[in-house]
């Protein structure tokens, strides 16, 4: 797996302790989509896909669903899909 952007979506809104971790964890964009909550990221590889819901998983935070996101003009990993 090459580096892939995803969607991570939560149910509810996350706490700061929550928000500050999660930073700390990954860089993350959040966004807040009530009733749920949206983290963007760039997963690395397998492995990594597998830390960061378990890390999720770990703050209690409850998983909705997890989607690849399509390659942007320009992305470094275009080239090699």
């Amino acid at each position: 797996m090459s580096r892939q952007r995803y969607e991570f979506r939560v149910r509810g809104r996350l706490s700061e302790r929550a928000q500050h971790a999660v930073g700390d964890f990954s860089e993350m964009r959040i966004v807040p989509a009530p009733p749920e909550t949206m983290l963007y990221g760039t997963v690395t590889d397998q492995a990594h896909l597998h830390g960061i819901l378990a890390f999720l998983d770990n703050l209690g935070l409850q998983i909705v669903s997890v989607h690849q996101m399509p390659s942007e003009p320009g992305d470094p990993d275009e080239s090699s899909l």
